[in-house]
């Protein structure tokens, strides 16, 4: 495989990982998400309303100041020309009015006799009439009607221009009675300044606010997170079986609230389950003390039943033919008695966890034809294996597997009985199947657990109900596992999958084919004797 392979199927454990970690700080990320949100919506909302009410306040006061200034100089100054001046007057006079201290430009229009209309300029170069809105000159040139509300015919009119970029005060207002009409221009640029400095000090602000209000939000989260995280490390050693995991509390908060309620919690599970493990301990103990009690009645009773079924098929025919029916009872319910006994002992041993494997070398062929052979199933069962293949496992408790399975298939589903032996990888596979009706689909996840019967109106038959248990049980000792289904062929199938070596886990299976002279293989085909 290349390097590019390698770093390609490398990609989606790395994205994996990196998800797992956003996953793990989500929380931490969301307060500081939060944090900074807020407070970036808290310091622009205020720079905003700082900047604006600055803005307005520091606008006003230079154009009130230039405002009435500008005024003042028209009363004076243009106020005291002649009703028709000339040119030089009016120059004089504008230029007289431009030297105020607000420092803006002056424009004066006026009627000369005979007619038309005569300007005169502070400055030709900045103030001309083509910076006069139209709309400000008609104003301030209109004549408006006195009443009530309005004693003057002539107001002062004022605009804000900005013209390439430098913000403007135009103002303009016509002497009452006859006299000129005049315009200032005053440059705003100082106060835009101004304001732009203020702007800039406000974004700063801003900035410094918001990484101010991170690293609140990063303290904050570690703060309310470590207690979390400390909930979580108590709750997974808790989940692990360590029952006696407790959390320091202090404080009086809601998170105290919480470790108190996790302690009291975890104090009950581990009073209930120190009270299960003591009931369960006792039960065990007392199916083992029963078992063990059992056995020494029921063997005196199994020898007498070995004698009375001796005499059962003794041709002398000792046996009153009334009672005949009622020794064979006894006789084969005493069987199925210590079969019961047996299974319930070797139970408890793997509840008790005391079951050890005695490991060798096992062929695998000759395990399963000796056990077919020790039960006389040889006419009822095929065997599909080939000859050599060798396995590290109990031979004792794979013939109780092999004897559970075959005997359940014999049992409930019938003759023949196919029992086929593969390798696949590291694994052993043998399959058992029969060729009855089948298990049913709501009996299929209970035939492997204790005491299971299929048919609830025969809760008593020949089986104990632990056959398959145990099987599935010595399966798992040796690291294995099994299966049951329905063959889509008809009939059920169990599936046993065993490790090829139990110490090392994983080592390949031995096959040692015996080959004759001939090359070809020898295998175990067909059971029928």
């Amino acid at each position: 495989m290349t390097k590019a392979q390698d770093k390609l199927r490398g990609l989606p454990a790395a994205r994996k990982a990196l998800l797992a970690g956003l996953r793990f700080t989500s929380l931490r990320l969301r307060l500081v998400l939060v944090f900074g949100l807020v407070a970036l919506t808290a310091a622009v909302s205020a720079s905003g309303i700082a900047y604006w009410l600055n803005r307005e306040a520091v606008l006003t006061r230079a154009q009130d100041a230039a405002l009435k200034d500008f005024r003042q100089q028209m009363q004076t100054r243009a106020g005291a020309l002649r009703a028709n001046p000339t040119q030089e007057e009016l120059q004089a006079a504008a230029g007289q009015m431009a030297n105020s201290s607000q420092g803006y430009s002056v424009l004066l229009v006026a009627e000369k006799e005979g007619g038309g209309r005569i300007v005169g300029y502070s400055d030709l170069d900045a103030f001309t009439f083509a910076k006069v809105p139209g709309s400000l000159q008609k104003a301030v040139t209109e004549k408006q009607e006195l009443n009530s509300g309005n004693d003057s015919p002539y107001h002062l009119y004022w605009q804000r221009t900005v013209d390439h970029g430098t913000p403007y005060l135009v103002g303009g207002a016509t002497v009452i009675g006859g006299g000129p009409t005049g315009y200032m221009l005053k440059s705003l640029e100082p106060e835009a300044k101004d304001l732009s400095s203020l702007g800039w000090s406000l974004a700063i602000a801003t900035g410094l606010a918001l990484i101010g209000s991170a690293l609140l939000a990063q303290a904050a989260a570690t703060t309310v997170l470590k207690p979390v995280h400390r909930l979580g490390v108590a709750a997974r050693r808790l989940g692990e079986g360590k029952l006696d995991t407790r959390l320091r509390v202090s404080g009086t908060d809601e998170l105290a609230d919480l470790s108190r309620t996790f302690n009291r919690t975890a104090e009950n599970l581990e009073k209930k389950v120190a009270d299960m493990s003591a009931r369960e301990e006792a039960s065990r103990r007392f199916v083992a003390d029963m078992s063990h009690e059992l056995r020494t009645p029921l063997t005196a009773i199994t020898a007498v039943t070995e004698v009375l079924e001796e005499e059962l098929d003794a041709e002398t025919g000792s046996v009153d033919p009334m009672i005949e029916p009622a020794v064979r009872l006894v006789v084969s319910e005493t069987r199925r008695l210590g079969d019961l006994v047996e299974n319930l002992m070797e139970v408890t041993r793997f509840d008790a966890g005391t079951a050890r494997l005695v490991l060798d070398d096992v062929d695998i062929a000759d395990q399963i034809t000796a056990c077919i052979d020790a039960r006389a199933w040889l006419d009822a069962v095929e065997l599909d294996a080939e000859r050599g293949i060798t396995a590290r496992l109990d031979p004792r408790r794979l013939d109780v597997i092999l004897a559970n399975l075959i005997g359940n298939a014999l049992k409930h589903g019938g003759s023949p009985v196919e029992v086929s032996v593969r390798l696949e990888d590291t694994k052993l596979v043998i399959s058992v199947r029969d060729h009855g009706p089948g298990i049913p689909e709501d009996v299929l996840p209970h035939v492997f657990d204790r005491f299971y019967k299929a048919s609830a109106s025969r809760p008593r038959s020949e089986g104990s109900g632990l056959g398959l248990s145990i099987a599935l049980e010595n399966a798992h000792i040796h690291g294995g596992d099994i299966s049951a289904a329905n063959c889509p062929k008809g009939g059920a199938v169990f599936t046993l999958w065993l490790p090829c070596d139990s110490e090392s886990d994983g080592e390949d299976c031995a096959r040692d084919t015996a080959r004759d002279e001939d090359g070809s293989e020898d295998r175990v085909e067909g059971g029928q004797a």
